[in-house]
């Protein structure tokens, strides 16, 4: 801080000069000075201003000058533009004009395009079609026993040769040189040897003698004789009742001309076994009998129901057992009666018996009174989803699959899944196929095969989402879809050594039937069918039952 001291001194001097300033204010001294500083400003401020106004009116000279110019310029600038202004309004018009009749024919022209791309668009649509339906037509053509169900005895004429792996080893045909050979066996003589005297030559010189060697030779031919058992009785006469009495025959005498179980077994097997006609049986039964024996028609068509009538018991005990087995294949196929569509299903057990069975009607009123009505184990049958709602489990038979995929790959080249699962089933078969009898696979590969057949038809999935199947051909698409409904009926025999991967045997066996229905065309009453399929029944039984002289026990039974 300052000194009081000081503080005080700038108050006096401060003080002193406001009284100076007061005397001069109160004298007029300084009014005068600026009155005087204030004109002398005012005089400069004048001058200031007559400048300025001297610029300004310059300014304003200048500024006329340049408008005047400025306007002349502009007047030409707008005779210019007006001049510009009508030439392009002149040049508008025209190119309005022009642009009308462009558009004009811009409109024809998109009007003209879109007829074409109309035209363009159905054609190519109605070719696609018909390529489609060239595939379709193709597909039915190519279609054979290797790529869908048809069986090779139908292939006619467009029968596919198969093809002989065996390599050629340049040597002749028939029995090679150091080879013992199959001899024919001899037989035991009937009648007496015949000795063939020497030739006239030997017997004249000699110089023969006669060795210990025989040579022997055998002609064996057949012949069937009539055996005619007669049996007579003397009639007796009771003077009193009026009664007659004679001795009883023996069973199964009752006409006056029967005829054995020989006879109606050899009639039976030829007919029914054989698939020859009635009429053809007969006469080569009476060929045979040089003409002695002839046998009516209605007695050979009695025989198939008489022999049903005595197998009943046997093939109910056949069906008890096919209910126990533990694997049932099935399978069912067309027949006539009349001018009738008829059904005939078969159920066998992979190592044991077999039934068929004649129905009306095809799904559940056909499987009704079949063994697989109650069955309780596995099925193996084809695609058949009438077979789903019996048995406990099922397996699809993979040899009608690999046919289906083989199709897809004939008529869906640009797909992948089909060709793939064709592969990995080869596999899985070659494997199973390579497992010792009875022995379940490795528990890992199996899970591998699972593994691999899901992501296939998740591929598969996959491929129809990108590209939809056509509606021409969509067998590679439902052969997918039901592939991926119920996965496990195509993968069963991996798990269970005892369920086979096809359904040959039950096809095999309706291929007999087939033969019989071939010769037959039609049945005339639905009685003659199930008289067949009983026939049928036992004597496969009788098969399997490894008997080795089936004539003899069809004899017996009919005796």
């Amino acid at each position: 801080m300052y000194p009081k001291s000081d503080i005080i001194g700038s108050f006096q001097f401060r003080l002193k000069a406001a009284e100076k300033e007061l005397e001069l204010f109160r004298s007029g001294e300084k009014y005068i000075r600026m009155k005087e500083q204030m004109q002398a400003e005012f005089r400069a401020y004048e001058r200031i201003i007559a400048n300025l106004k001297k610029e300004l009116a310059d300014a304003h000279i200048g500024t006329a000058k340049i408008r005047r110019i400025w306007m002349e310029a502009l007047d030409e600038c707008l005779k210019d533009c007006e001049k510009r202004i009508k030439a392009c309004q002149a040049e508008y018009k025209r190119m309005e004009k022009k642009l009308v009749r462009t558009e004009q024919k811009l409109d024809e022209a998109r009007d003209a395009l879109r007829e074409w791309r109309r035209k363009f668009y159905e054609a190519s649509c109605e070719l696609e079609q018909e390529k489609e339906k060239n595939r379709k037509l193709w597909a039915q053509i190519n279609q054979n026993h290797e790529n869908s169900s048809i069986p090779s005895s139908q292939e006619g004429p467009r029968k596919k040769k198969i093809a002989n792996s065996r390599e050629k080893t340049g040597r002749k045909p028939g029995g090679q040189p150091g080879h013992p050979g199959h001899r024919r066996p001899k037989y035991t003589p009937t009648s007496e040897p015949v000795l063939l005297p020497p030739p006239e030559d030997v017997r004249n010189d000699p110089d023969f003698r006669k060795t210990k060697r025989t040579l022997v030779r055998q002609v064996v031919g057949i012949r069937m004789l009539l055996d005619v058992t007669e049996y007579r009785a003397d009639v007796y006469y009771n003077s009193k009742t009026g009664e007659h009495r004679h001795a009883a025959f023996p069973d199964g005498v009752t006409n006056d001309v029967n005829y054995d179980g020989s006879i109606k077994a050899f009639l039976l097997l030829l007919n029914q076994d054989c698939c020859t006609s009635i009429d053809k049986s007969r006469k080569f039964l009476s060929d045979l009998t040089g003409g002695r024996l002839n046998i009516s028609k209605g007695m050979v068509s009695r025989l198939s129901h008489e022999f049903a009538i005595r197998s009943r018991k046997e093939l109910r005990r056949v069906f008890a057992d096919l209910l126990l087995s533990p694997v049932l294949q099935i399978d069912c196929t067309n027949a006539r009666e009349s001018s009738k569509s008829r059904f005939v299903y078969i159920c066998a057990a992979p190592e044991g018996p077999a039934l068929y069975s004649a129905r009306r009607k095809k799904g559940h009123e056909g499987v009704k009174g079949t063994v697989a009505e109650d069955y309780q184990g596995t099925l193996v049958h084809d695609h058949d989803t009438t077979f789903y709602s019996y048995g406990s489990a099922h397996q699809e038979c993979l040899a009608h699959i690999l046919r289906y995929l083989k199709a897809s790959i004939e008529n869906e080249p640009d797909r992948q899944w089909n060709k793939a699962m064709r592969s990995l089933l080869q596999e899985m078969i070659h494997y199973r196929n390579g497992l010792p009898d009875h022995e379940a696979g490795d528990p890992q590969t199996v899970a591998d095969f699972e593994r691999r057949f899901r992501s296939i038809l998740d591929q598969a999935k996959q491929e129809y989402e990108d590209i939809p199947a056509s509606d021409y051909y969509r067998d590679g698409f439902n052969l997918y879809r039901r592939m991926k409904k119920d996965p496990d009926s195509y993968l069963l025999f991996l798990h269970d050594p005892a369920v086979p991967f096809n359904n040959n045997l039950s096809e095999r066996l309706l291929r007999c039937y087939k033969r019989k229905q071939a010769q037959a065309v039609s049945f005339r009453s639905f009685e003659s069918l199930e008289d067949l399929c009983d026939c049928m029944s036992m004597l496969f039984l009788m098969r399997k039952n490894g008997e080795t002289n089936l004539f003899n026990r069809v004899s017996a039974m009919f005796g």
